[in-house]
């Protein structure tokens, strides 16, 4: 817990009913903001959320020499990198806290100034995500490395240049620092079994409006040949796509209905159906989806999480609330992640019957098979929920947490909100927009 402001009591049992917004999709907009140090020129991001990721990077940009205010039109920023330089390493630490987003400072910061340094990461909990495949991938371009007590130091002697590189996983990050590296690389770099994520098209749209030459393949192949200067850009971050889910499960697991605006099908397709299986309802317009729990009994289903276009894995913890409502047994087999289901025990607590297990409950392959990890679930359901005492574990297991205390009988006190923040924007303004009974506790 961070402070009196960080528990959160919420009187559940009320259906959520009403309408929300969600804003450009927090694992595109703080990598957009990176790209923007690659330019010579200003560059206009918009549809930009108020979440705590974009103010880290916000900071961390200014502390480089960016300049970073606000447009005319809310949620929009316009970033000058004219006078990018060297920041203080104290400073560096302070502003990046827990984000992992600095590493992906390491590529333009390299072409900018010749040397980057990279403080200590934190992020979400939830399962290894080794930094050593960005680090891989840097040497593959030239840069030389060099660990210090307080963090990693990187220069590039003889610039950067364009290599071939093969992930062993479609690592979005991973993928995301190739191409902020490729572009201003000397010849050409081939990606193979890059991530294609929405949010890495949107990037590559960002990158292309900058000047750089980027081009995708059916076979997650992305082919970068670099250029010898960027520009600006001028962008709408897409919407958040896990944002828009995690309120879909929201009004499933309490009976409610959330007209969710901004939110979008085409990157929701898999989703969709998903919610669709369950029994959720949906109705997309022109300006969003609205989500609701249609009456009746709602379904058992057997769901695999798998990169992109499978279902994602950051759908998988809000859904699995949903789940515990359904009848029959579900089976959920998280492949992505290997400790993303440990969010269940809490879940239990409150009532809720989940079984998890080592084995593969799946025909995805999977990382984690031969491996003494608890990544597959069982939910048994419906069961009811009651109230309980919470401390929120990850972004994702949060907004979960959020859900089942919303969906319980009784009073819950979720302690960790602060977390939230990190994705979610404005929530607790939009929790009582939906009828949401909560209160901040001291």
């Amino acid at each position: 817990m961070t402070g009196t402001d960080d528990v959160l009591l919420v009187h559940g049992g009320t259906p959520l009913e009403g309408e929300i917004r969600v804003r450009g999709a927090k694992n595109l907009v703080p990598k957009a903001m990176v790209a923007a140090l690659l330019g010579s020129e200003p560059s206009r991001l918009r549809n930009v959320p108020d979440i705590r990721d974009v103010r880290v990077v916000r900071g961390l940009l200014e502390l480089h020499g960016v300049t970073v205010r606000s447009g005319e039109e809310p949620g929009e920023l316009v970033l000058d990198p004219s006078h990018v330089e060297s920041a203080n390493v104290a400073d560096i630490d302070a502003h990046a806290g827990s984000s992992r987003i600095p590493i992906l400072f390491c590529g333009p910061l390299l072409h900018r100034l010749g040397h980057a340094f990279i403080p200590g990461l934190g992020g979400c909990d939830i399962g290894g995500r080794p930094v050593n495949f960005h680090f891989d991938v840097l040497r593959e371009f030239g840069a030389v490395i060099e660990k210090r007590e307080d963090g990693q130091y990187l220069e590039a002697p003889r610039g950067l240049r364009g290599c071939k590189i093969r992930l062993p996983y479609p690592s979005v990050g991973s993928t995301e620092q190739v191409l902020l590296t490729a572009v201003l690389a000397e010849g050409v770099t081939e990606l193979s079994n890059a991530a294609v994520e929405p949010e890495i098209e949107d990037l590559i749209c960002v990158l292309q409006k900058m000047g750089a030459i980027i081009s995708m393949d059916t076979d997650r192949t992305i082919r970068i040949t670099g250029v010898e200067k960027l520009g600006g850009y001028n962008h709408r971050a897409l919407p958040d796509r896990l944002e828009a889910a995690s309120w879909a499960s929201a009004a499933l697991a309490t009976e409610g209905s959330v007209y969710v605006r901004g939110a979008s099908q085409r990157e929701m397709m898999t989703f969709l159906n998903t919610y669709r299986k369950v029994g959720g309802a949906f109705e997309v317009d022109d300006e969003g989806i609205r989500f609701w729990h249609p009456g009746g009994a709602l379904n058992a289903i057997a769901l695999e999480t798998d990169v992109h276009p499978g279902f994602q894995t950051d759908w998988q913890q809000p859904l699995v609330v949903a789940l515990t409502q359904a009848s029959g047994l579900s089976i959920v087999h998280e492949t992505v992640y290997e400790s993303r289901l440990g969010f269940t025990s809490a879940l239990n607590q409150m009532g809720a019957h989940i079984q998890l297990y080592r084995e593969c409950l799946g025909g995805t392959p999977c990382r984690f098979g031969q491996r003494n990890f608890l990544h597959s679930a069982v939910v048994s359901g419906p069961t009811k929920l009651q109230g309980a005492d919470l401390v929120i574990p990850d972004l994702r297991g949060g907004f979960s947490y959020l859900i089942a205390a919303l969906a319980a009988q009784g009073t819950s006190r979720v302690h960790g909100i602060s977390l939230i923040n990190r994705g979610y924007e404005n929530f607790m303004e939009k929790l009582p927009a939906l009828g949401a009974r909560v209160d901040v506790s001291s």
